[in-house]
């Protein structure tokens, strides 16, 4: 990953320009649609309180908060924080280790300057 490219974010569009390029034998609406089945399937798997597990990659887990007490950070005043559900992704040892070997190849790369 160079500088330029750290702040890069994959969006939905080259998700399903991946799966087109990939996939092959498929049209790039098809390619949408399943991007958009699989987003589908996850979002209603977790909202039945449902966790998703993918193997190799990671664990996505819906979690629901309880209200508490909390301090406006500006004035320092008391307020209630209301219950929520907050998603959490805890990732896989496999893809932790693959990040850490990437990052470790990174930094140890020759810098030009």
């Amino acid at each position: 990953m160079t500088e330029e490219s750290k702040d890069k974010r994959t969006t939905k569009f080259e998700l399903v320009q991946a799966v087109y390029s990939e996939l092959g034998g498929v049209s790039k609406k098809e390619a949408a649609d399943l991007v958009d089945q699989i987003f589908e399937l996850m979002k209603e798997t977790l909202g039945q309180g449902e966790m998703i597990k993918i193997s190799g990659f990671g664990n996505f887990v819906l979690r629901d908060k309880r209200e508490r007490q909390g301090r406006n950070p500006q004035t320092g005043e008391p307020i209630v924080i209301s219950s929520r559900r907050v998603l959490t992704f805890k990732p896989s040892q496999l893809l932790k280790e693959e990040l850490n070997v990437e990052s470790a190849t990174l930094s140890s790369a020759p810098r030009s300057g």
